[in-house]
């Protein structure tokens, strides 16, 4: 399989990696990048933008990256109270005053940014098209009890996180998060991830091909089902207008490896990325401040949270501790080493059934890791 793009010759050997494991089948397309000192030292792509394969993996193509949109989210919220709009540990009702109700007075944003508010899901039925009435998911949330005691435990908020942090963003600063993200973050670094994708775009987005065993079948708990049911995910959604143009903060962003690891080079390089300062240092390591750490009662492995971004330890260990990463649903991965001044991506269409990345993403990793230390 031809693998497209350039690389450092240290870090050649990444392309044979994605190489083999296109021509193994174990991808159907994908792309790859990562940054070091804020420089792009690998961008690569290669396979099929759809399972038919009329269609090559191009330069330019996109696809939904799940929950690899949180970090997208969390990032617009570390800058905006990096920029003092709001404190990350202020109550969520300073903004969102009717938040209050059923004993969630005193949740902060730091605890949405952590999976700790005990919102894992809603209690009331939700249809899938419900994911698109921003008000409506909001307004449940809003009024409904937590599912634990906000602060005390860690529980993966897939979906809900994004309407949570979006609401306290829109609520602060007027404007949708994925306005401010697109406004503050992805245009000054001419970056191509969206969350709420223009319908100028959808001919370049790649078809996701759904993992062989759904997250619903994985349920083994009624949280666990509540996450995975309420509304079922439904990965062929991703192909509508309906979702794509939606701002599903936590699930509905469009991209590549390329924007995601140079978007991310603004954190693992002291708030700078391609000559512009976006936060400051201090702001960027306030995604490192361990929030919760414990066994995650959707996901059921041992985790440790900071503001938005999975921490070393548990079931992902990083070389480096000043380092951070999220995954999503499929196989995307993003990580962060501050240490090492390096971000690494890799996003696919052919899923996993998986939500925290998968052996894909990590033999990149792996070999640029290996390359690094020689």
């Amino acid at each position: 399989m031809t693998v497209h793009g350039t690389t450092h010759d240290r870090f050649a050997g990444v392309k044979s990696v994605m190489a083999a494991s296109l021509a193994s089948g174990a991808d159907l397309g994908a792309s790859f990048c990562a940054t070091q000192g804020g420089e792009t030292v690998v961008d690569i792509w290669g396979g099929h933008a759809d399972p038919a394969k009329s269609r090559d993996w191009e330069r330019d193509t996109i696809v939904n990256v799940y929950s690899t949109t949180k970090t997208m989210t969390a990032l617009t919220a570390l800058l905006l109270a990096d920029r003092g709009v709001f404190d990350l540990h202020d109550k969520v009702t300073k903004y969102w005053p009717e938040f209050a109700s059923e004993g969630k007075a005193d949740v902060t944003i730091a605890q949405l940014l952590s999976h700790s508010a005990g919102l894992s899901g809603w209690k009331e039925p939700l249809q899938r098209e419900d994911l698109y009435d921003w008000f409506k998911c909001t307004d449940l949330l809003a009024r409904q009890a937590p599912f634990w005691e906000p602060g005390t435990a860690p529980g993966y908020h897939a979906l809900t996180q994004g309407y949570l942090v979006g609401e306290v963003i829109r609520r602060a600063t007027g404007k949708t998060v994925g306005t401010v993200f697109r406004e503050e973050i992805a245009e000054p670094l001419g970056a191509d991830f969206h969350i709420g994708l223009p319908a100028s775009e959808d001919a370049r987005v790649a078809e996701l091909v759904p993992p062989p065993v759904a997250v619903a079948a994985q349920a083994s708990s009624e949280l666990q089902s509540n996450m995975a049911t309420n509304p079922g995910i439904d990965v062929g959604e991703t192909a509508k207008r309906a979702w794509r143009g939606a701002e599903i903060p936590a699930a509905g962003g469009t991209g590549n490896a390329r924007s995601v690891a140079e978007i991310h080079a603004i954190l693992a390089n002291g708030g700078v990325a391609k000559g512009k300062r976006f936060l400051s240092e201090a702001g960027c390591r306030r995604a490192l401040e361990c929030q919760v750490e414990g066994t995650d009662l959707i996901l059921g492995i041992p985790v440790r949270f900071g503001m938005g971004f999975g921490l070393p330890g548990g079931m992902v260990p990083l070389p480096n501790p000043n380092s951070c990463y999220w995954g999503g649903y499929g196989g995307s991965i993003a990580i962060i080493d501050m240490d090492a001044q390096t971000t690494f991506s890799y996003v696919m269409n052919r899923m996993e059934g998986t939500t925290t990345g998968d052996a894909r993403g990590f033999a990149l990793v792996m070999t640029m890791w290996q390359a690094m230390a020689a």
